[in-house]
């Protein structure tokens, strides 16, 4: 048996010591060798077989440099398509995470001598979003699978169509509201009208005088003498006379307050068909980061912050503990309720938007009772909340 054979120790320890990274301006790309020191590389490029790759090589370098490049880019952008699809992260650490596998396309057989060059060309080429910061390039991938253009597209439609119901809605709302004001109207006229019905008749037909107060027919038949007409207790007439119109009084508040009543929770139904949408993200917001996908990372039940909200669905986060910023899709996450007393936003249904603060938490039903504490509805109670429609506030 040889002294390099497969199982001779000298083997061995070779393997051994070839396995991980070495440095990369001692990596023959033709050959896809890999050698741990000047002196070996040297060597290699003297042997035979390194001199008809080389030869290989020199009939058409601008077409093997250019398939290298691109395999390059393909297997670097595939990378960051499984890896960081939502994230904004930065270039470096992208590119350490791809050249932990031996076996990769060197860049060192590549058009681009530098990192900062390859990320420039992505950003050039419109494949990622590329910002330089003081701490380094970042970039974001911009994805271009046709599904997702697809899925895209259906959400602009979405989009579109929701904001023509919300158009229908608003002027159906509005006319509501004047149909309630008019009736208000026309009760107070009532109410006045009939208050100034008073008639003050002071003879009758036999030259008799008489003091005769109506404010209806009922009230008058039922306290004169059947035969004469004439009354018989004046101050009866005047106690009747104003209870019932107290009574009539407070019948019409308690109509008007009960017409008002179910305008306004009509009003809350149309509200909330409304403003009911698929799409609940807010600026401002903490949200719970839920992917299992970024288990690895660290981030999976992690709470951070939406610091931007890109196309209603998808929310930049920077997380709380590490101040990392993340790109996820709103299916991939879940609210925050604060502690008691703590301020929320409805991020759903009918008062949409609105910030409130926390009251009570109903854990059996899932729901929580809030109070919007600004805007037109300032000091209104919602009763049952459920916990999918409100979320933290960043104070």
């Amino acid at each position: 048996m040889g002294k390099n054979e497969f199982l001779t120790p000298k083997a061995i320890a070779n393997r051994i010591k070839a396995k991980g990274l070495q440095k990369l301006r001692w990596y023959c790309q033709m050959c896809q060798k890999q050698c741990r020191d000047e002196n070996g590389f040297k060597c290699h490029c003297m042997s035979e077989s390194h001199q008809r790759q080389m030869q290989i090589f020199g009939q058409n370098p601008t077409r093997i440099v250019g398939g290298y490049s691109d395999e390059f880019e393909s297997t670097f952008l595939e990378h960051m398509k499984r890896s960081h699809r939502f994230s904004r992260i930065a270039a470096t650490v992208v590119y350490n995470e791809y050249i932990s596998d031996r076996h990769h396309v060197h860049m060192n057989s590549t058009r681009w001598l530098t990192l900062t060059q390859f990320v420039k060309h992505l950003g050039r080429t419109g494949k990622c979003k590329v910002e330089e910061t003081p701490k380094g390039w970042f970039i974001t991938y911009i994805d271009r699978d046709p599904e997702t253009i697809f899925k895209d597209k259906m959400k602009n439609k979405r989009l579109k169509a929701d904001l023509a119901d919300e158009e229908k809605q608003d002027r159906a709302i509005q006319k509501q509201i004047e149909r309630a004001e008019q009736m208000m109207m026309a009760t107070e006229e009532e109410d006045g009208a009939g208050a100034k019905s008073t008639v003050l008749d002071r003879t009758n037909e036999e030259g008799e005088r008489k003091i005769t107060l109506s404010l209806g027919g009922p009230s008058k038949k039922k306290n004169a003498d059947p035969n004469n007409g004439t009354l018989k207790n004046p101050t009866m007439v005047f106690n009747d006379e104003d209870g019932e119109r107290g009574s009539k009084r407070k019948r019409d508040v308690n109509n008007s307050a009960s017409v008002l009543d179910e305008l306004i929770m009509e009003e809350e139904k149309v509200k909330e068909m409304s403003n009911r949408k698929e799409y609940w993200l807010f600026e401002g917001i903490v949200v719970k980061v839920m992917s299992k996908a970024l288990a690895d990372k660290g981030y999976y039940k992690q709470k951070g912050v939406v610091m931007k909200v890109v196309d209603r669905y998808v929310a930049e986060i920077e997380m709380i503990e590490n101040k990392y910023v993340l790109r996820v899709d709103q299916e991939e996450l879940e609210t925050v309720i604060p502690q008691i007393g703590g301020a929320v936003r409805i991020v759903n249904g009918a008062y949409r938007g609105e910030r409130a603060k926390l009251l009570a938490i109903d854990a059996d039903k899932f729901s929580a009772r809030v109070q919007i504490d600004k805007g037109i509805y300032d000091g209104r109670i919602l009763r049952a909340v459920e916990y999918e429609d409100i979320c933290k506030v960043l104070e």
